[in-house]
């Protein structure tokens, strides 16, 4: 009889290839990058240099600031406007249509969405839905601080259907009798979601906190296409910073910030899973 191991042993064809594709073009690379955090341009060993250069550059701790500031004010406003449209949208019918129409805006191109942007806020167009003309004036807001709130718009806009699919999908798995026994003992909807509904969905919670953050670095793209790389300083990125720094070839300067941004998101992930773990023992 086959043992376990050897059992598992028998998929590990099929991963192979994943696996060197991963370590080829994700791995090694960054290793090398770690490499280079330590070296000079010249190839010489600088020690902890690139990365005190790296913190005490403006442009870096400025880009550090927007990016945490982003993710903070975009994780709550998305996890919280979700999960209350998904408890309204489970009452309703035709459950399948509605998916459907919530995944639009993970398919609408990011170019679409900067023309739009275009349109609302040039000099010759309105918000109210008006648009006298579609020539290319100048977009006001991203000279002021209604920058970051637009941004932070466009990526609640963009997520926010895929992710009150993810809480409609772990609300199904709740079987129905638990909430209709509540009800029939006289629970109002309130007490069934706060001490039914809500405790029976923390690994979808976990799930979309996980999928959110990162997402939440992944707003470049809106920002570099309607601003270029430098826009105002409210919405400047780490990504606006890479962008740059990869276009001057400041090659150490990049590999130090990426290593110090990779051990910041692996330390916030593994915080966030001890503290899920915790929760649920």
């Amino acid at each position: 009889m086959m043992t376990a191991r050897k059992q598992n042993l028998r998929y590990l064809p099929f991963l192979l290839p994943g696996l060197i594709g991963v370590s080829v073009f994700r791995l090694l690379p960054f290793a090398d990058s770690i490499k280079r955090s330590f070296v000079t341009g010249g190839g010489r060993f600088s020690g902890l240099g690139n990365y005190e250069t790296t913190i005490n550059n403006e442009a870096f701790r400025l880009a550090v600031r927007n990016t945490t500031l982003f993710t903070a004010v975009c994780l709550p406003l998305l996890i919280g406007i979700s999960f209350i449209i998904s408890c309204a949208l489970c009452r309703m019918k035709y459950i399948r249509l509605i998916r459907t129409i919530l995944l639009f805006p993970l398919a609408a191109p990011t170019a679409a969405l900067v023309m739009v942007w275009r349109i609302l806020f040039s000099d010759h167009g309105y918000i109210n839905g008006i648009v006298t003309s579609l020539g290319g004036g100048e977009i006001h807001f991203l000279t002021s601080g209604a920058a970051f709130w637009v941004l932070v718009g466009s990526y609640i806009w963009k997520n926010l259907g895929y992710t009150v699919i993810l809480w409609m999908t772990g609300m199904a798995g709740i079987p129905t009798s638990i909430t209709e026994a509540a009800r029939i003992d006289g629970a109002r909807e309130m007490q069934i979601i706060t001490r039914i509904i809500m405790p029976n969905l923390r690994p979808t919670l976990y799930t979309i906190t996980i999928i959110s953050f990162l997402n939440s670095f992944k707003v470049f793209r809106e920002a570099y296409l309607v601003a270029g790389a430098y826009p105002h300083r409210s919405i400047y990125l780490l990504q606006h910073l890479f962008n740059n720094w990869f276009t001057g070839l400041d090659l150490q300067k990049m590999a130090a910030a990426s290593v110090l941004v990779f051990s910041v998101i692996l330390v916030a992930a593994t915080l966030l899973r001890k503290a899920w773990d915790k929760e649920e023992i």
